[in-house]
């Protein structure tokens, strides 16, 4: 018998994974809450047989085998471990807390439950980055010494909340920042993280009281590899988007890109010396990997996953980049 799926928020990246979801053919979606009419009539067109309820208390009473969160960041904590303590097992958008203390505190709840607990960080599932990953645990680029990241989005976020501190948690750090973080430590193995050092503004200013920032610069060490990250919103970088995630190696490097100003197209390519070799181009359909992981993966089984504790190794160096 396929898990029975309820969708906390059904906006764009809520359908998105739910469509990414039932293509998998693995659960059955069976219900899903959405204070939006035109979110509730999408999420309607996407999964015809779930029902509609009225939030989180409402899917719980189902009885369902999973619930996948896609709500403003300072739910996602609280409602994880609703879920959780519920015996549900999770899927939730990034950030999975505003702090270190918030994923703790989830991890917790998890592992209390032994219930299935999984966080949409996408990036990790781009064919480039699972290629760039292999060369780098397999000893293909030597030691990894330094890793350079970069994430510039034009535009920012649309919603009132990203820019309240206490709902956020934080600005592009914690909206882009928190994908290459992981990024970085996933590909090195969660090394563990010292000398954390930041610099965070506001508006082209150091970063005052009330405020979130719009563009950060961190560096840090992971294990032996010095790593540096840059990342902003609104920024004039005379183009949409730019992401990088670059890995130097004693015995060669690689990068994911992406390609001309995009957020979805992405090429990875390995150097050796003054040479390039592609290891993925576009057209890649990486977005909905996680989701669809997460989904085949509850269908085998319900249980924690140990690897779920990785998820604090990145809220903790958040937390560091922020001063908490």
């Amino acid at each position: 018998m396929r898990p029975r799926i309820g969708f906390l928020g059904t906006g764009w990246i809520g359908r998105h994974r739910m469509d990414a979801m039932v293509a998998t053919g693995a659960i059955e979606p069976a219900a899903f809450a959405d204070p939006s009419p035109e979110c509730a009539a999408q999420a309607r067109a996407c999964a015809p047989g779930a029902v509609q309820v009225d939030g989180l208390d409402a899917l719980l009473a189902l009885g369902l085998d999973g619930i996948a969160i896609a709500t403003p960041s300072a739910m996602h904590a609280e409602q994880s471990i609703r879920a959780l303590d519920a015996g549900v097992a999770v899927f939730c958008q990034k950030p999975l807390g505003r702090t270190a203390a918030e994923v703790d505190a989830v991890l917790a709840a998890a592992r209390r439950a032994d219930r299935l607990l999984g966080v949409d960080l996408s990036y990790r599932h781009t064919a480039g980055m699972q290629a760039i990953a292999d060369l780098a645990r397999s000893g293909a680029l030597g030691d990894v010494f330094a890793v350079d990241l970069l994430f510039h989005n034009a535009y920012g976020p649309d919603k009132p909340w990203f820019y309240d501190p206490v709902q956020s948690g934080g600005g592009c750090v914690i909206d882009l920042g928190v994908h290459l973080v992981d990024l970085a430590l996933w590909t090195l193995g969660f090394p563990a993280v010292a000398g954390v050092t930041a610099s965070l503004r506001a508006q082209g200013r150091p970063l005052g009281a009330e405020q979130v920032e719009d563009y950060a610069t961190a560096a840090f060490r992971a294990g032996t590899a010095d790593v540096r990250l840059a990342c902003s919103w609104r920024v004039h970088a005379g183009t949409d988007a730019e992401i990088a995630a670059v890995f130097y190696g004693t015995q060669g490097g690689a990068a994911l890109r992406n390609v001309g100003g995009s957020f979805y197209d992405f090429v990875a390519e390995r150097f050796t010396g003054t040479s390039k070799t592609v290891l993925a181009c576009p057209p890649d359909a990486w977005g909905g990997r996680a989701a669809a992981a997460w989904a085949e993966q509850l269908a085998r089984s319900p249980q924690f996953d140990p690897e779920a504790a990785h998820f604090a190794r990145s809220a903790e160096v958040l937390d560091r980049i922020y001063g908490r």
